[in-house]
């Protein structure tokens, strides 16, 4: 996504803070933000970002439990996700829901650290992929219910794939969001958190394959995969966590939380 799009870092770097920073060490205007000609500080460092997280991506194909220095990697991976969606907030005019519903993107380099380090089953890996679960999914009903602002997006994607009309898609989406928090309320309690894993992670899959589904078109050039298709996998985690809690949960030697 970095390497083909830029990246959303900007509305926290361009800023008189951030250039006051930069000067202590000795950058001029010129040589922090570009001269028109050439690039400054700024641009360089944002189209290079990329590296990192393809460094990060390898490191989750490889990692292994005894590497201190892999582990240390993925952390570090956590770290660049969260301040990915603080960036996103912060462009969002700081709406909380933007944050939240990133939970569950943000927490997974911690969610497989947890597991190499204690074990899949051990209570402080499921509670994490809990944490990142209801994260993931309060952010997203906060924004279906109308709780703030609904992104033009989430109605788009709606009538685009249902076909339906906009009243319709406002009472999809409200109905949506009502289950997003009871998926929440239900994934704490061992009577229902079967039947709450196996939601979320249906409805985690639909999500994530929405934008492609309602984006990519025979028309447009890759048909569109180089615009969508990193978003599903972006979302990825939306209905992987929820369906690695439900194999844990099916166990029949596993203990209630």
């Amino acid at each position: 996504m970095h390497y083909y799009w830029e990246a959303p870092y900007g509305v926290l770097l361009w800023q008189d803070s951030t250039f006051d920073l930069a000067s202590r060490f000795g950058l001029s205007w010129e040589e922090f933000v570009g001269t028109g000609a050439n690039d400054g500080v700024v641009q360089k460092w944002l189209a290079r970002i990329w590296w990192l997280y393809l460094a990060c991506a390898v490191l989750s194909l490889t990692v292994r439990r005894t590497s201190r220095f892999q582990i240390s990697g993925l952390v570090l991976g956590s770290g660049l996700l969260i301040w990915l969606s603080y960036a996103k907030y912060v462009a969002a005019i700081r709406q909380p829901p933007m944050f939240i519903e990133h939970g569950g993107q943000m927490l997974i380099p911690i969610l497989l650290v947890l597991a190499l380090v204690f074990g899949v089953r051990h209570r402080c890996t499921t509670i994490m992929a809990m944490i990142a679960l209801i994260m993931t999914f309060a952010g997203h009903g906060l924004y279906a219910v109308g709780a703030w602002p609904t992104p033009a997006s989430f109605s788009a994607m709606t009538t685009l794939i249902l076909g339906v009309e906009y009243p319709t898609t406002q009472t999809l989406l409200r109905i949506a969001g009502t289950l997003d928090f009871i998926v929440c309320l239900g994934i704490c309690f061992p009577l229902t958190r079967k039947v709450s894993a196996v939601y979320a992670t249906a409805w985690g899959f639909l999500t994530a394959i929405a934008r492609p589904v309602a984006g990519m078109s025979w028309q447009l050039n890759y048909w569109g995969a180089d615009q969508y298709l990193h978003e599903a996998v972006l979302r990825a985690p939306h209905f992987l966590i929820p369906l690695y809690l439900l194999l844990i949960w099916r166990e029949p030697k596993d203990e209630p939380l």
